[in-house]
């Protein structure tokens, strides 16, 4: 199993400069990861860097927390196609999951959907799953996944702080019940992408044998040089 081959390597915090992205683009390269996984402002940029490799831009709409509009990510997506993105990974509205609101929720990923088929690009459908963890709303997102027929389904933008009774503000990530869930009712030609405080072999081999596909990290070297 080629582990750099399932790894979208991640430049997305909110400091990460130009600079950065070269250096993350040249980790990217070194090692052939699957994609480099940026900010929508650096599509063009991380575009140019890698032109010279296999590996892919990916970019994220509506991050971190989902709450733009349809419209506004449908125009999101669309610019980041444009300027060379491969791969988008979108976080659904995560008020309207919480709310139970499905059909919004078919409505928002449909829309996207229906843009990166129309261009042959990669939609990865990000839960967000610090925030939304019952296995019956894992159960619906998923089974509107399906029915939409999106790429890969994916739990955690790695940005989803939840603040405990002690006031002190922490992220769970990539969990293996949620994977277990999401493997359970997602269709097998979908994939998933587990994402958020991957930082070890062990992790990502563990993810793979329950049925992950890809894997969102910012910790590839240590990861690969281990």
């Amino acid at each position: 199993m080629d582990i750099a081959q399932l790894i979208d390597h991640a430049v997305l915090h909110p400091t990460a400069t130009d600079q950065d992205v070269i250096k993350e683009a040249n980790i990217a390269k070194k090692h052939k990861v699957a994609s480099l996984c940026v900010k929508p402002c650096h599509v063009s940029l991380a575009h140019d860097l890698l032109a010279d490799s296999n590996v892919v831009v990916c970019t994220v709409i509506g991050f971190p927390h989902g709450s733009q509009t349809i419209e506004t990510k449908w125009s999101a997506c669309k610019q980041a196609i444009s300027e060379g993105a491969e791969e988008l990974d979108m976080v659904i509205n995560i008020a309207k999951a919480k709310a139970h609101d499905w059909g919004y929720i078919e409505k928002e990923i449909n829309t996207i959907n229906q843009q990166c088929q129309a261009s042959n690009k990669i939609i990865k459908v990000i839960f967000e799953t610090d925030y939304i963890d019952d296995e019956e709303s894992i159960k619906m997102l998923c089974e509107i996944c399906n029915k939409v027929g999106v790429h890969f389904v994916k739990t955690s933008t790695g940005f989803g702080f939840k603040k405990h009774t002690s006031g002190l503000y922490h992220y769970e990530g990539a969990l293996e019940q949620i994977i277990i869930w999401m493997r359970k009712y997602t269709r097998s030609d979908i994939g998933i992408k587990a994402s958020g405080g991957i930082r070890t072999l062990e992790k990502i081999r563990k993810f793979v044998k329950l049925g992950v596909n890809r894997i969102g990290t910012s910790s590839t070297e240590t990861i690969l040089n281990h």
